[in-house]
């Protein structure tokens, strides 16, 4: 076996996993010295007696049951209300920018329409899996709005995003932030590798990811005839992408009628923001936990299993200003629930899930702790093995050395 291989073992008659060591800790002579179980290839000891990669001793019908009714209503007023709120916001802050039209209001602007796009995106997330409203003309016209305008292509994206949802936790199937195998890692440059791996580059992956998906995968999301879309969705890809190259042209257009310096100011540096949203929050739902959580292959996954992988996360003032955004694990579980009813909705949920749900850790009003998060999963998170049906994220411990000599240089 690898060196790198599943940090699994088996024992009794089922797969017994426990949770990871540092970098540090997780070298055969400290693991001895510490008295840690090891399966030969990578230590690991067990964290508080609980296996977060154990099948769950509960249903999905049982969370479902502890949902009150009301939770599942979706009401298309309200959610409208949320999208003319938003946009008045924007143009709120399109006329400060303008009648101000100074360097120490820019960067304000900058900051909060950013954070605006983002609010924009997940309303649009929210049309394309159905929990906007019933409605499924409705979804797709304010869809195609909110997202055309921030330039996200509507159907493309949120068709790869259901295959996200789908396989959420599956290292061969999933689509979104998905572990590299070993084998695909190790064939990337190594300038390749320092990049995906290092701030701020990652945070700026979607454009990329939209256009070419990621390492391993082919397609994208704005060709119909990509293997991302079955033939029968070229049309919806399609309009999308009219949709998309409308809206861009008219900000070619703009950009002479006003000068591409004001565009920059105004739609440019805000749209490199939402971006940096964007990576951040959906890779913080993936990724980042204080104990390493599981992937899984073949047998060993399922819908419940890969959804309780998820993280929820508390983003301070933000949480209301990008509906909820952070509060993940349901929505994976159940993404046709309205984002307004998603805190109460886990809420009632958390009796049923027990140790399964990770309470996230309380934030201040700007989530700087945040940071620190990223910039340790980004140094420790790098590949998992290619063998295995319950896999963790390992280092690559070349790239952990250019961590360290980056940081002491």
């Amino acid at each position: 076996m690898s060196k790198y291989s599943s940090a699994c073992v088996a024992g009794k008659g089922r797969w017994q996993t426990m949770s990871s060591p540092s970098i540090e800790e997780s070298s055969p002579r400290v693991m001895e010295r510490k008295g840690g179980q090891m399966n030969g290839v990578h230590g690991i000891h067990t964290q508080q007696d609980f296996d977060p990669s154990a099948a769950p001793p509960f249903r999905i019908a049982e969370i479902r049951a502890a949902i009150p009714d009301h939770c599942w209503v979706k009401n298309p007023w309200r959610s409208m209300s949320y999208v003319f709120t938003d946009f008045l916001v924007v143009f709120v802050l399109v006329a400060a920018a303008l009648y101000f039209n100074n360097w120490h209001f820019w960067p304000l602007y900058w900051v909060g329409q950013g954070t605006m796009f983002w609010a924009l995106f997940v309303l649009g997330h929210d049309c394309g899996h159905g929990s906007f409203s019933d409605n499924l003309t409705l979804n797709s016209v304010v869809g195609h709005i909110l997202h055309s305008s921030i330039l996200v292509p509507y159907h493309g994206w949120r068709i790869s995003h259901r295959t996200h949802h789908q396989n959420h936790g599956n290292v061969e199937k999933d689509e979104s932030w998905v572990p590299l195998p070993e084998k695909i890692y190790k064939n990337l440059e190594t300038g390749t590798r320092i990049l995906r791996f290092t701030l701020p580059f990652p945070l700026f992956a979607y454009p990329i990811y939209l256009w070419y998906r990621t390492p391993g995968k082919k397609g994208s999301h704005f060709n119909p005839y990509s293997e991302l879309f079955a033939p029968n969705e070229k049309k919806f890809v399609m309009t999308s992408t009219a949709c998309w190259m409308v809206v861009a042209s008219f900000l070619v257009y703009l950009c002479f009628l006003i000068g591409p310096l004001q565009m920059l100011k105004l739609y440019g540096v805000p749209h490199l923001i939402f971006i940096v949203w964007l990576d951040c929050v959906t890779y913080l739902q993936h990724h980042g936990y204080e104990q390493k959580l599981p992937w899984y292959r073949s047998k060993e996954w399922s819908y419940l299993r890969g959804a309780l992988t998820t993280v929820d996360r508390d983003y301070g003032l933000f949480n209301k200003i990008h509906h909820d955004a952070g509060t993940h694990v349901m929505h994976h579980i159940f993404p046709q629930i309205p984002h307004y009813h998603l805190v109460e909705a886990t809420e009632a949920a958390k009796a049923v899930l027990g140790k399964y749900y990770r309470e996230p850790k309380k934030s201040g009003p700007i989530p700087f702790y945040l940071l620190n998060t990223l910039l340790r999963s980004f140094k420790e998170d790098h590949f998992v093995s290619d063998t295995g049906d319950i896999v963790y994220y390992q280092t690559d411990k070349d790239l952990y050395k250019f961590y360290k000599t980056t940081k002491s240089a």
